[in-house]
């Protein structure tokens, strides 16, 4: 389990180019990402709801990000299968309102195995040409070293991540597209 930290870890720091870390300190810190996807909000929810088709399998335990589903209900699962009845929830559910907002609670992938919590907030809103979306995690508690070292490196995956849903809704294809 140590090594499969430090991988994801290390993983996160190599790519980490703070974009729009909102705050930081020791003891937490806040991100934002934010872009307009040509297409409308129901389309937009429905994409960001097949995880599996857009998450960067980096950023995945099992190395396949295919294993990922959102069970979008409250207490449902943002989990990772990972085979022989053995699995990860990576964060839970917490509420839920269909093509407005999803909001999901706990240490996202390394911060799981930290002293911290978070809550992720993904918005959609209708836009002049699409589609407004917004993830935002803020994240508090304790992490060895503090948790501002990391939040570039949490920036960057979910930056990453909302371009790819973007491309993955208007293409198809999660591999190309960036975010305004």
């Amino acid at each position: 389990m140590r090594k499969i930290t430090a991988i994801v870890i290390a993983s996160l720091l190599a790519s980490a180019a703070p974009a729009e870390v909102t705050d930081s300190a020791t003891n937490g810190f806040t991100t934002v990402s934010e872009t307009i996807v040509d297409a409308g909000r129901a389309r937009v929810w429905t994409g960001a709801l097949q995880i599996g088709g857009w998450w960067n399998s980096d950023h995945t335990i099992s190395g396949d990000a295919s294993r990922l589903s959102i069970d979008p209900t409250p207490q449902g699962c943002f989990c990772e299968t990972l085979g022989e009845q053995a699995g990860v929830v990576h964060l839970t559910v917490t509420s839920v309102m269909p093509t407005v907002m999803l909001r999901m609670t706990g240490g996202l992938g390394p911060l799981g195995l930290r002293g911290v919590a978070g809550n992720m907030i993904w918005e959609f809103e209708d836009a002049e040409k699409g589609t407004r979306v917004r993830f935002s995690y803020a994240v508090g508690g304790y992490m060895d070293g503090g948790l501002d070292p990391v939040a570039g490196a949490v920036d960057t995956v979910i930056a990453e991540a909302l371009r790819r849903l973007k491309s993955y809704v208007e293409t198809g294809s999660p591999e190309s597209g960036t975010v305004e």
